[in-house]
């Protein structure tokens, strides 16, 4: 059997509007990123029970997080570019220091979601190298209004047969014209975890935002409108993505 190799790349930037410093702050006496990657890294000893092998590292902007990183013994790159996401972060790395390298799959893990597990990882990635999906992501079934009708809470059309992602959004979606059908509650919240086929990647970034992107504000849509097909399998726990000092206190309740 053909082992697959996969790069875990994990865009970890110092600035932030509403977090400046974010992948630095301790979650329960360990930093952020450090929980990141070392839930990445904690498979990897394991490859004879895995058809994959994985390179981790974290891909940074700022001085402060390479030198951390390196303290904990990771793996770390610069890549100062000014650029607008850290998909573009990403891939810049895996095109300078990796590209001596012949990869399966690229996958871009956020740093801020510190709940992600070796475990889902693994599910992701076996997903994707027995699917024909250009990107492979992960979703998590919900039935509450609150988080529905929350903007910052992404929603997906999905259909579990195929395992399709038809679009995504900030809006409630899809619409319940029928309150009485017996999927009326349940609704998919969006994981943003991506791992990319490496063409796909490419032909990502190499093209600007599209309309609908612009408009929710979402680069997956950027996928979409270039006719690149997004799969997802289904996470079972929640995540708790840290976006504000106020989401730090629920992961830590969660760690705890």
């Amino acid at each position: 059997i053909t082992t697959a190799q996969v790069l875990v790349l994990i865009p970890a930037r110092y600035a932030s509007t509403r977090f400046p410093g974010k992948p630095l702050t301790l979650l329960a006496g360990k930093s952020m990123i450090e929980r990141v990657y070392s839930q990445c890294m904690n498979g990897t000893h394991n490859s004879a029970q895995n058809l994959f092998e994985l390179d981790v590292a974290v891909v940074t902007d700022h001085e402060k997080i390479e030198t951390h990183v390196k303290d904990f013994g990771g793996v770390v790159h610069r890549v100062d570019d000014d650029v607008p996401s850290g998909t573009q972060r990403i891939c810049l790395a895996w095109e300078r220091f990796y590209h001596q390298r012949k990869y399966d799959l690229i996958v871009n893990i956020q740093g801020d979601e510190p709940l992600y597990t070796f475990d889902d990882l693994k599910k992701l990635i076996n997903f994707h190298l027995s699917s024909s999906f250009d990107v492979a992501t992960m979703l998590h079934k919900r039935e509450d209004d609150e988080g529905f009708n929350d903007p910052n809470r992404v929603k997906v059309v999905w259909e579990e047969k195929s395992g399709k992602c038809f679009y995504f959004s900030r809006a409630g979606i899809p619409y319940r014209r029928s309150v009485l059908s017996k999927h009326s509650k349940q609704w998919h919240q969006h994981v943003g975890v991506y791992s990319y086929k490496p063409n796909s990647l490419k032909k990502f970034v190499a093209q600007g935002p599209s309309l609908y992107e612009e408009l929710e504000g979402l680069e997956q849509l950027r996928a979409l409108s270039l006719g690149l097909s997004i799969g997802a399998t289904i996470i079972d726990h929640e995540l708790i993505g840290v976006d504000t000092p106020e989401d730090k206190e629920r992961v830590e309740g969660a760690l705890l």
